[in-house]
């Protein structure tokens, strides 16, 4: 299911959901999580924000008392608002990482249209909601399976709706673009990059100002290059479009 429904990947996908770079709760470590997991307090996500209905039984816990179950119910209650690109990636979905999370907040924009969408995804693979991930660049049809694959179990689109009646997920907003000589820039990644992955690199540079194309053309300003890189570096070569390692880039784009 790529999801959240399986016991034996349960706890690690709730490991996931708390982690850093996720809903990131301080004071709920793996630790902590199997332990609670192993009393019956927490199964599925949405638990998680009803710890503070069973304190009597967290501070009758060994190594709780009333001092650390008060701090964990706060840094819980600190993570009641989330942002969609966080709450898409805590969801610990198959091929869905940070960036790619980041993709699909930036193009739905809202967690109504995201979620109407990949209930659409789910529900016909033929549908227009299908083609329309299929088009974002940086996720391809593995991804785009992985999502409907996802959202077709139901297990998984409830937990989703319980923390989505405990949670409140904001809009996508885009970062303020730093002043930079690569805002409004096209730019080509092609081959393998050293130091972060397509998807990873494509993320960044959107947060740049940059536009980030599939293919080359005489309106590409950069084709960065990485490892074997192909056709696209012989085209930009032909329409004499600048080719920059990817080290080039990096110092370029400030870092």
């Amino acid at each position: 299911t790529g999801g959240l429904i399986c016991p034996a990947q349960r706890l690690e996908r709730l490991k996931h959901f708390v982690s850093r770079n996720a809903f990131d709760i301080e004071g709920l470590g793996a630790r902590h999580m199997e332990n609670f997991r192993r009393h019956g307090l927490i199964s599925s996500p949405a638990d998680i924000f009803r710890l503070e209905e069973k304190a009597d039984e967290i501070k009758s816990l060994e190594g709780w008392g009333d001092k650390s179950a008060e701090n964990l119910f706060k840094a819980i209650g600190a993570r009641r608002t989330i942002s969609l690109e966080r709450f898409i990636y805590a969801l610990g979905i198959r091929q869905v990482g940070q960036a790619t999370a980041r993709l699909l907040a930036r193009r739905y924009g809202s967690p109504a249209k995201w979620l109407a969408a990949m209930a659409a995804t789910a529900a016909n693979k033929e549908s227009a909601a299908y083609c329309e991930l299929t088009s974002i660049d940086g996720i391809g049809p593995g991804v785009a399976d992985d999502l409907a694959a996802f959202f077709a179990e139901p297990h998984n689109t409830d937990v989703v709706a319980d923390l989505g009646e405990l949670l409140t997920i904001e809009d996508f907003a885009a970062a303020d673009i730093p002043d930079s000589p690569v805002v409004g820039k096209t730019v080509v990644f092609t081959g393998a990059l050293d130091t972060m992955s397509r998807a990873e690199a494509k993320a960044r540079a959107e947060s740049l100002g940059v536009r980030v194309a599939g293919s080359v053309s005489k309106k590409t300003d950069y084709v960065v290059a990485g490892a074997d890189p192909g056709s696209k570096a012989k085209k930009a070569r032909k329409l004499g479009v600048a080719i920059l390692s990817e080290e080039d880039w990096q110092r370029l784009a400030g870092g």
